[in-house]
């Protein structure tokens, strides 16, 4: 359930010069922020988790540098680029708005769509772990700081991309911006689980980084115009890859 109080439009980010609720560009602080917030040394634990990427190498569908290229970029077109991205989106703008009810929809939307007990105890670890860093911090928006203590109280599940919108208006990132984050930390796991798992050499993961990321900004410009009834997580491969990892003997990755 949504915090009693609804989210206000006012704290960092907002009115401040730091960027509007919808602005894409952020500056100064928010920018610095951003990076803070994408930056694989923030303590929620996403460098444990593959996202069935160890199984596919396990499977023998992965096993060349063009291969886990194609793979990445196969859930781009698929679960992430029409489904993860633009529900992120929303929630972002949501709690940007000040509409958290519609926040929690989405959010629920989210979590039901989660195919995999690893997919869901995923989401839902590093969600609580964000939402416990926000707790532990000084100046921080006070209706965030309100819905997370909620949340904390409540011991409510809490998916990555709600924590993610609630730590954006903390640190006064607008919604795309907070999106471009969102989304560079999913590749930058995904490389780098290639690298460990295929195995791949640094050289190899740079060359993943320029082939991926003209799609990667493809898909973030995509969810402006993407209608929600067009919003489809369909990726039955992946599924089949989360699923298997669950009974899988040998295992880098917690997914």
């Amino acid at each position: 359930m949504p915090p009693d109080r609804p989210l206000e439009a006012t704290g960092p980010g907002v009115g401040t010069g730091v960027g509007s609720a919808r602005s894409g560009a952020p500056s100064g602080a928010a920018l610095l922020s951003l990076l803070r917030l994408a930056s694989p040394a923030l303590p929620i634990g996403g460098f444990s988790y593959s996202q069935g990427f160890e199984t596919a190498v396990e499977r023998g569908w992965i096993r060349s540098e063009a291969d886990a290229g194609g793979w990445i970029e196969d859930l781009l077109d698929a679960g992430i680029g029409r489904f993860d991205a633009p529900i992120c989106l929303s929630i972002a703008r949501a709690i940007a708005d000040g509409r958290d009810a519609a926040a929690f929809d989405l959010h629920r939307r989210f979590l039901a769509s989660r195919e995999t007990r690893e997919l869901r105890a995923e989401t839902e670890q590093m969600g609580y772990s964000l939402l416990k860093l926000l707790d532990g911090l000084d100046g921080a928006d006070a209706h965030v700081a309100a819905t997370v203590r909620a949340l904390l109280e409540r011991s409510e599940p809490c998916g990555l991309p709600l924590a993610w919108a609630l730590a954006a208006r903390s640190f006064g990132v607008p919604p795309d911006a907070a999106l471009h984050g969102y989304l560079w930390a999913w590749l930058e796991n995904q490389v780098m689980a290639a690298l460990k798992a295929v195995p791949l050499g640094q050289q190899a993961g740079q060359r993943l980084f320029a082939r991926l990321i003209p799609r990667l900004a493809e898909v973030i410009d995509g969810c402006e115009a993407m209608a929600p009834e067009a919003w489809s997580n369909f990726a039955p491969g992946f599924a089949l890859a989360s699923s298997w990892h669950e009974t899988q003997y040998s295992r880098l990755f917690r997914s």
